[in-house]
C-alpha cells in the first residue's frame, strides 16, 4: 500500500480529527503529505493551521481565501435556481464540497501528487460529495479515505492516538461542543449529541449566528436587494461583491433571528439523518428571488422551473456538481435568468422574512392595467373567458356524459 503513494494533497482544517489523518498517512504510507485549508467563509481564523501542519513536518502548505469563488460561482447559481432539498434543505454543506475537491484535484496536479485525501466519515454524504468531485475532473485520482482504512473508529482511540503521536489537542474534553458542525459563508451546521434524538429540542446555546426570535429586535428591519439577471448585486443601494452580499445578509438577518431549521433528512448514503442549521443569509436570499422572479418570469418559464428544481437540488445534495446533467440544467437556468432583473424590498422581522415590495422597471410582466379590478378601458375582455373555460372543461363534461350514462 505505502509503495504506490508517494505524495498526497490533504484537505486540512487544522482540527484534531484532519491533524491525525495527516500523522496517520506518514505513517500509514510513509509519504509526502501537502495540506490544502480552504477559506470559505467559516468565520473562524485560518492561517493557525499553518503552523500545525508545520508542526507535523509538512513543507508543502496551501492555504487560500475561497469566499469570492465560493460565492459567485458555486452559492449564488444555485440560488438562481430556488434549490431547496426535501422542501427545507438549503444546501449549506453540499455546495461547498465541489470547490473542495477541485481545489484538491488542481493541488494535486500543480505538485505531482497521485491521491489526495480527506476526512469525510464513511456513514455521511462528503465522503460521496469530495470523491465524485475529484473523479469526475480527474478519472484516475486515487483518494484516500481514512475512516474507511483505519481502526480509530470512536473519539477515545483517536484521542489516545493523539497523544501517542504528539498531536495537540487545544480544548479539554468537558469543554468540547458536544455537536459536529461545519461552517461557511452559506451556513453553520449542528449534528451529534443530544440531536441524535429526534425528539430533543435543540438547546439554545447551540445556536451561534442567529439570535433566538423571541429575543430579536422589537421593531422589523427593512432591507432592498437590487437583481441584475438573477443575482444580488446591491443591499440598500450600496454595490457589493457576491461575499459581500452573503456577509451582510448573515448578519442583519442573524440579527433578526432568521434562517434556523431543524431538519432530518434522507442521506445519500441511505439512512437518515438530523441536523440543525443557520442560513440567514441564503433564508433571505431565496424568499428575496422567487419575489423579483414572481414579476420578471413567464408563468411557464417560473413552473417549469419549480418542477426542475428538486432534481436540481437533489443532484447537489448527492455531490454531483460536476455532472453533465447538472450543468445543463444550470444552462437553462442562468438563460431564464436574463430578464430578472429589479429590486425586492424586505421585512425582516422575529424570525420571519416577509415581502414588503417588488418592482422591475425594464422586465416585469406585471400589466397594471390587465389586472386592475377597476376599469381597464379595454385591455381585457372577459367575456373572452367564457370559451377558454369550455374549451378546457371538455374532456371534463365528456367524462361526466358518459357516467351518467352509464
Amino acid at each position: 500500500m505505502s509503495e504506490s503513494v508517494k505524495k498526497v494533497v490533504l484537505a486540512y482544517s487544522g482540527g484534531l480529527d484532519t491533524s491525525i489523518i495527516l500523522k496517520w498517512l506518514q505513517d500509514t504510507y510513509g509519504c509526502e503529505v501537502i495540506t490544502f485549508t480552504a477559506d470559505i467563509g467559516q468565520g473562524e481564523e485560518v492561517e493557525p493551521a499553518r503552523a500545525k501542519a508545520q508542526a507535523l513536518g509538512v513543507e508543502r502548505i496551501f492555504i487560500e481565501d475561497l469566499r469570492e469563488e465560493f460565492a459567485r460561482d458555486y452559492v449564488f447559481p444555485m440560488f438562481r435556481a430556488n434549490a431547496l432539498y426535501e422542501g427545507e434543505y438549503l444546501l449549506g454543506t453540499s455546495i461547498a464540497r465541489p470547490l473542495i475537491a477541485k481545489r484538491l484535484v488542481e493541488i494535486a496536479e500543480e505538485t505531482g501528487a497521485d491521491a489526495i485525501s480527506h476526512g469525510a466519515t464513511g456513514k455521511g454524504n462528503d465522503q460521496v460529495r469530495f470523491e465524485l468531485g475529484a473523479y469526475a475532473l480527474k478519472p484516475d485520482i486515487r483518494v484516500i479515505a481514512p475512516w474507511r482504512e483505519w481502526d480509530l473508529n470512536s473519539r477515545e482511540k483517536l484521542l489516545a492516538y493523539a497523544e501517542r503521536h504528539g498531536i495537540p489537542i487545544e480544548q479539554k474534553r468537558g469543554s468540547r461542543s458536544p455537536y459536529s458542525m461545519d461552517a461557511n459563508l452559506l451556513h453553520i451546521s449542528y449534528e451529534g449529541g443530544i440531536l441524535e434524538d429526534p425528539w430533543q429540542e435543540p438547546e439554545e446555546s447551540m445556536w451561534r449566528w442567529t439570535t433566538a426570535p423571541e429575543q430579536a429586535p422589537g421593531d422589523p428591519t427593512y432591507i432592498e436587494l437590487e437583481y441584475r439577471k438573477g443575482d444580488i448585486v446591491a443591499v440598500d443601494g450600496e454595490s457589493m461583491t457576491p461575499a459581500g452580499v452573503m456577509e451582510t445578509l448573515n448578519r442583519i438577518g442573524g440579527e433578526n433571528g432568521i434562517g434556523r431549521a431543524d431538519i432530518v433528512e434522507n442521506r445519500y448514503v441511505g439512512m437518515k439523518s438530523r441536523g440543525c442549521y443557520e442560513t440567514p443569509a441564503g433564508t433571505i436570499m431565496l424568499k428575496a428571488h422567487r419575489a423579483i422572479e414572481s414579476i420578471t418570469l413567464d408563468r411557464e418559464v417560473a413552473h417549469l422551473k419549480d418542477e426542475l428544481m428538486p432534481r436540481y437540488a437533489t443532484l447537489i445534495y448527492n455531490g454531483y456538481w460536476w455532472s453533465p446533467e447538472r450543468k445543463m440544467l444550470q444552462e437553462m437556468i442562468d438563460a431564464s435568468q436574463s430578464t430578472v432583473n429589479g429590486t425586492v424590498r424586505l421585512k425582516l422581522y422575529k424570525g420571519n422574512v416577509v415581502v414588503a415590495g417588488r418592482k422591475s422597471d425594464s422586465d416585469s410582466l406585471f400589466d397594471t392595467t390587465i389586472a386592475t379590478f377597476e376599469d381597464d378601458a379595454g385591455a381585457y375582455d372577459q367575456q373572452d373567458a367564457e370559451g377558454f373555460i369550455k374549451l378546457n372543461a371538455l374532456r371534463l363534461r365528456i367524462a361526466a356524459r358518459l357516467r351518467q350514462r352509464r
